[in-house]
């Protein structure tokens, strides 16, 4: 059982841990510890990237074309196969398992017309939409070949699955390519630089992670507004971009492999696990952190930090609202 309190300490609601998900309840804050409490904060804290939200279809499935469907689609509508896209969210990012969308953004209204295993799928996103319950999604009803939210970067983005597994070190973290359809089930930094890889996929942000994240069950589930726009960055320090290359370099080293073989605890591959270990080392330097210090007391160096930062937080919330 979490307790949420309203923004003016005067009230709670409390929430089951499995159930509880700090963008659920956007008027509340979770208590972490005596007087101490993050806000739901709509821009970062620091100067770095804005972590946004996926792209978000609503369209009933129609817009969504199974990999093992793909070769049948293509065969049958040779003309679509320009406006379809690999398709990601976090399964799909972790396990590295083909998926793919229509992705008609730029489509003209003629070529549309002309592809009717396309036209069909439309006409059924139009359908399921009229008849949501909701009057936003009915609203959207008006473009059924488009998603209702559309969050795509123009260019290569960092992605951070929205749901991952509570027993690995590090949450999965990568880059993937402007042609790549982010789902709204994973958040992007679009244009984020090895210097931001480096800090998001170290032990001290994994601290800091753990201890502000929300739960799916015992899964982690990683927010935006409270995670990352809460979290306390470190000053700039080259060697972690250093560090941060090396990470994606040793990578390469199994092309095969999934990010949920390579960060599995008990197979992660030895170079991968040192090259983690040195970049956590560059971070932890930036910090000024012990290389002693354990997660406990990280974590309550984090807090501190937060604490001389929560007015600062506070401020700039109500500035971007």
């Amino acid at each position: 059982m979490v307790k949420l309190f309203d923004e003016n300490d005067c009230g709670y609601i409390e929430v089951e841990v499995e159930d509880f998900y700090c963008n659920d309840f956007p008027k509340y804050f979770a208590r972490t510890g005596k007087d101490t409490y993050f806000h739901a904060l709509q821009f970062p804290i620091y100067e770095v990237p804005d972590m946004i939200w996926g792209s978000q279809p609503r369209d009933g499935g129609h817009l969504i074309i199974e990999a093992n469907d793909y070769d049948e689609f293509i065969a049958r509508e040779p003309k679509a196969k320009k406006w379809i896209h690999p398709y990601v969210g976090s399964r799909e990012f972790i396990h590295n398992l083909p998926r793919y969308c229509l992705w008609l953004v730029d489509c003209p209204p003629n070529e549309l017309r002309k592809m009717p295993l396309v036209y069909q799928r439309v006409q059924a996103v139009r359908e399921f939409r009229l008849k949501s319950k909701a009057d936003s999604t009915r609203k959207f009803a008006e473009t059924p070949w488009l998603f209702c939210q559309i969050a795509q970067p123009k260019t290569d983005y960092l992605v951070v699955p929205q749901v991952s597994s509570e027993r690995r070190e590090y949450v999965p973290i990568g880059y993937m390519d402007a042609n790549t359809i982010a789902s709204n089930l994973v958040l992007t930094i679009p244009d984020a630089k090895l210097w931001h890889f480096g800090v998001l996929t170290s032990f001290p942000h994994m601290a800091w992670m753990r201890m502000t994240c929300g739960r799916l069950t015992s899964r982690y589930r990683y927010s935006a507004n409270v995670v990352y726009n809460n979290f306390p960055w470190p000053p700039f320090n080259r060697e972690v971009e250093r560090t941060a290359a090396k990470i994606l370099m040793t990578r390469r080293n199994y092309p095969d492999a999934t990010f949920a073989d390579l960060y599995d605890p008990l197979i992660m591959p030895k170079d991968l696990r040192k090259a983690h270990a040195e970049n956590d080392r560059a971070v932890m330097d930036a910090y000024d952190f012990p290389k002693s210090m354990t997660e406990a007391q990280m974590q309550t160096a984090f807090l501190n930090l937060y604490e001389r930062l929560k007015n600062f937080a506070e401020l700039y919330n109500s500035a971007g609202t």
